[in-house]
């Protein structure tokens, strides 16, 4: 089964001359777009040549990934509208992808520019590389949106892609870091270990103790692990972040107030909870113009 070529549309509000040149200018591509880390074009042989160039993917310290690249057949039509093609491809093995086509199109919409692309490419590896295109070209797309959104603000507000960067990458540790705070606190002392501690504190808080308070407690777990699979959903955590700031302090004075134990032992909950609030403030403020994919069409319309 033939796989659907990656397709990214968004609305861009500026000028023709500025969009052709923060995505034509390899220095300038290379800081929003999230797939390449370097651009470097070669010297053209003729003005009407084709644009020869080299890249540079780097994961993080694990690898890095070199490529070639030839940009051409751009044209300006009657409209207005311009369009850039693109060959590329890597000798490197450790990519999944072997070589591919797409293209850039620029075009205008009443005050606004309609960018998108649209691009394929072959896998290595037979039917293993496209078993594992199953879930790396999603991320592809994805890559291609979230650059694309990191363009369009850097070109609204100024605001350099690397800081923008930090901002989504700050607000995914964050995301995974209350995920495993949230499981790990509904699945180990209350449901794993059903921990005395646990139970007694919901029976000095409820009244409710026994058997009863035993399944209250694990109840509580599994609302716990659900709302920390929560945070792994991709949506905004404004809302959640706030839910946050309010629960905490009143985790942390009903507990106290329960038992002043919880308040004066090693790893007590105001150190625990104080540093939660403030990683949720930290939260709530990255999720503010933070750059997201789901401001891109991903499929065209018909």
């Amino acid at each position: 089964m033939k796989s659907k070529p990656i397709y990214v549309e968004i609305e861009m509000d500026t000028s023709m001359e500025q969009l052709w040149e923060y995505t034509q200018n390899p220095e300038l591509h290379a800081k929003w777009d999230l797939r390449f880390s370097e651009i470097h074009y070669k010297d053209k042989e003729t003005p009407d040549a084709s644009q020869l160039f080299t890249y540079k993917t780097k994961v993080g310290s694990l690898f890095t990934v070199e490529g070639w690249g030839e940009s051409k057949g751009t044209h300006h039509k009657k409209n207005g509208s311009r369009t850039s093609s693109l060959h590329f491809g890597t000798e490197k093995k450790i990519s999944p992808i072997a070589e591919g086509k797409g293209y850039w199109q620029y075009v205008p919409n009443g005050e606004t520019l309609t960018f998108l692309t649209q691009y394929d490419y072959q896998v290595r590896f037979g039917a293993v590389g496209r078993a594992f295109d199953i879930l790396f070209r999603p991320l592809m797309g994805w890559a291609t949106a979230l650059s694309f959104d990191v363009l369009r603000r850097w070109l609204n507000t100024g605001e350099p892609p690397s800081i923008q960067y930090r901002r989504f990458f700050l607000s995914v540790l964050l995301s995974l870091t209350f995920f495993f705070i949230w499981c790990y606190q509904g699945l180990v002392p209350k449901l794993i270990g059903l921990h005395p501690e646990e139970v007694a504190l919901f029976t000095a808080v409820s009244g409710i103790g026994g058997g009863m308070a035993q399944w209250a407690v694990r109840l509580v777990g599994v609302a716990e692990i659900l709302f920390g699979i929560i945070w792994l959903l991709p949506f905004n955590k404004s809302h959640l972040y706030m839910m946050q700031l309010v629960l905490f302090p009143i985790l942390t004075i009903s507990t106290g107030l329960t038992s002043s134990e919880t308040l004066i032992g090693p790893f007590n909950v105001i150190s625990l909870n104080g540093a939660l609030i403030a990683l949720s403030i930290v939260g709530y403020l990255c999720q503010q113009n933070c750059p997201t994919a789901k401001s891109c069409k991903r499929r065209r319309e018909a």
